[in-house]
């Protein structure tokens, strides 16, 4: 089959239903993010991509690559129309932050197949498109066109416990010595309130009451500090409302409590996908005496044990530096948001193009 040709193809999206079951097949042959999965990508599409493209590639029968696009709609003194990686291009629907974002692609390809793509991408129909890569890997950018120019417009570190490295022992046992000391102290602390327990939403009526204290908890923090908070788009909470219950084969959306007796400590909610979980959102308890009881530390902590216990391969905290992420974490990767032009600037309105790549603040 490796011999076959490639054959590839961009072309609109008639129809997301139709496009389901090509998706789905192609996931369980892939080793593609939980970002990827129809779970996410699927989820409220006739709202988010008024103008969506598909690139396909096959071998013979076989679909070896996938790629959703979204062609941004015209404005006003703009001759140019972006298209976007598995986003709208519009910001209060892109407030759900997409990651480790990429060409769904059949395991075992080789990164020949994902240069095929790109290549076809900028010579067919929408060759003058920029293109706007939110949230990729650096794998993902060295796969691009010569004929291209990359921008980078923000990267940001993500920081991950390789969960099987410690698979014999507690997460805690594989700490540095002054984060040991910290959590069990914090954990005693908590241990007087009341017994510690996690509890792990077992239906969409209990996920979506874990999902409000949760955003509860969240805005109160960061609305406390002059942020608006995850929330403050309302079509961040309709679409995480709409993901509880989606999830494929092999996945799960975990909302999560922790609680000491009757108090909560915090939720957590977490994409769990072939053995992989992302620390997606939080939201916790930050009382008087947070500084001695670490509840983001420890809600944290109760999740990763339960998860390394569950056979779990890797607790990956996203994108963005902090330190209890540094507290946990035993590897590290990096996520690129890329923009993509064409050398020749004819093709998207003689807008003035820099050769060198800019890096955005990550915030």
């Amino acid at each position: 089959m490796a011999d076959e040709p490639l054959s590839i193809a961009v072309r609109p999206v008639e129809s997301f239903r139709a496009l389901e079951p090509a998706w789905s097949d192609l996931e369980g042959r892939s080793d593609g993010s939980f970002f990827q999965s129809w779970a996410w990508t699927g989820c409220l599409a006739e709202e988010r991509f008024a103008e969506p493209w598909l690139l396909s590639a096959r071998r013979g029968d076989r679909t070896v690559a996938l790629g959703l696009f979204n062609r941004a709609a015209r404005q006003p003194l703009r001759l140019d129309r972006p298209l976007y990686l598995a986003e709208s291009g519009v910001p209060a629907m892109d407030s759900i932050f997409i990651e480790y974002n990429g060409l769904l692609l059949e395991r075992g390809v080789t990164g020949d197949v994902a240069a095929q793509c790109w290549s076809a991408l900028a010579s067919g129909a929408l060759k003058g498109a920029r293109w706007v890569l939110g949230g990729v890997l650096p794998t993902v950018r060295a796969a691009l066109p010569a004929n291209r120019i990359v921008h980078v417009r923000a990267h940001r570190p993500v920081s991950f416990h390789e969960l099987f490295a410690s698979a014999e022992s507690p997460i805690l046992d594989r700490l540095s010595a002054n984060a040991r000391q910290q959590l069990r102290r914090a954990l005693r602390g908590w241990e007087k309130i009341g017994p510690l327990t996690l509890d792990i939403a077992a239906t969409r009526e209990e996920a979506i009451g874990f999902l409000n204290g949760l955003k509860a908890l969240h805005q109160r923090y960061w609305t406390g500090r002059g942020k608006p908070g995850a929330f403050a788009e309302p079509f961040f909470e309709r679409f995480h409302r709409e993901l509880i219950g989606r999830a494929g084969p092999g996945q799960s959306v975990d909302l999560i409590r922790v609680s000491a007796g009757s108090h909560v400590i915090g939720y957590l909610y977490n994409f769990v996908h072939c053995g992989w979980v992302a620390a997606y959102q939080s939201g916790f308890d930050f009382g008087q005496d947070s500084d001695r009881l670490k509840p983001g530390l420890v809600c944290h902590l109760l999740a990763m044990e339960h998860y390394r216990q569950a056979g779990m391969q890797a607790y990956d905290f996203l994108g963005g530096e902090a330190r209890y992420k540094r507290t946990f974490a035993n590897a590290e990767t990096e996520l690129l948001w890329l923009e993509v032009r064409h050398k020749s600037p004819w093709l998207f309105g003689r807008r003035r193009v820099s050769s060198s790549p800019q890096t955005m603040q990550a915030g």
